[in-house]
């Protein structure tokens, strides 16, 4: 496979990216990948290319563009406990900037970009988000709804809060498949606010999966993090694995 660093263009300047393609003529379906909030580097790459390798053109996009190039810290050191949170706090600024209104603009741009490669199948692709890329993709797939088949989100929080424009509330519109990874040991996305979630796709008619990891912490799947659980992750690769190879029909 080849992995390349991209410049995607959009209406607030240019985003960079991580490209991945398989091996092989293609087309493939394309799979759009929304990263946690330390951003791209390494282990986001290694996960593209292992979504890639099951024959998936996969785009990362680098969410914080507007702030500049990834990366935009410091990212040493991810499994020190403590310098997870002092990251976090350099990093509030630039998750507050990405309102709904940003994330979906930028988002038509990620998806035009695939649309026009020649090696990317036509028809809808599918997306997937990491914490906070889980719950930014909830929103996209709820604005273009007949541009993404599927959304697999994993250890996303804040789905469920009391705002009036709160992700939870836009599933009416979402036509495709949706997968819910809950990290059981998660503040940000309580039992409480899972029940609602799943009480309003429900009531919305979407098709869903919603499943608690027992045991699992927020930022599970990030093996260059504290939050890292080797079992969690895999169980996670069979999820959206699943997920993709149903909705491609492979």
């Amino acid at each position: 496979m080849e992995t390349t660093t991209v410049d995607v263009p959009t209406s607030d300047g240019v985003a960079d990216a991580y490209l991945v393609r398989p091996d092989g003529d293609g087309p493939f379906p394309a799979v759009l990948v929304f990263m946690d909030a330390f951003g791209l580097r390494p282990r986001l790459a290694e996960m593209a290319e292992r979504i890639a390798a099951q024959g998936y053109l996969v785009l990362v996009p680098n969410l914080f563009h507007r702030a500049g190039r990834a990366p935009l810290f410091d990212l040493s050191g991810l499994d020190d406990p403590e310098r997870r949170a002092a990251l976090f706090k350099q990093l509030m600024p630039q998750i507050g900037a990405l309102t709904p209104e940003v994330i979906t603009r930028d988002a038509g741009a990620y998806l035009d970009f695939l649309a026009a490669r020649d090696d990317v199948a036509p028809g809808p692709v599918a997306i997937t988000g990491y914490c906070m890329g889980g719950t930014n993709a909830l929103r996209v797939i709820a604005t273009y709804p007949d541009r993404i088949a599927a959304l697999a989100s994993f250890h996303a929080g804040r789905v469920v809060t009391d705002a009036p424009d709160s992700p939870h509330l836009g599933v009416g519109s979402v036509t495709g498949e949706v997968y819910f990874a809950h990290a059981d040991q998660d503040q940000s996305m309580t039992a409480e606010q899972i029940a609602t979630l799943e009480k309003t796709l429900d009531a919305a008619g979407v098709t869903y999966r919603s499943e608690r990891y027992a045991g699992a912490p927020h930022g599970f799947t990030m093996a260059d993090t504290a939050m890292y659980d080797e079992q969690a992750t895999e169980r996670h690769w069979a999820a959206l694995f699943d997920l993709l190879d149903r909705t491609f029909r492979r």
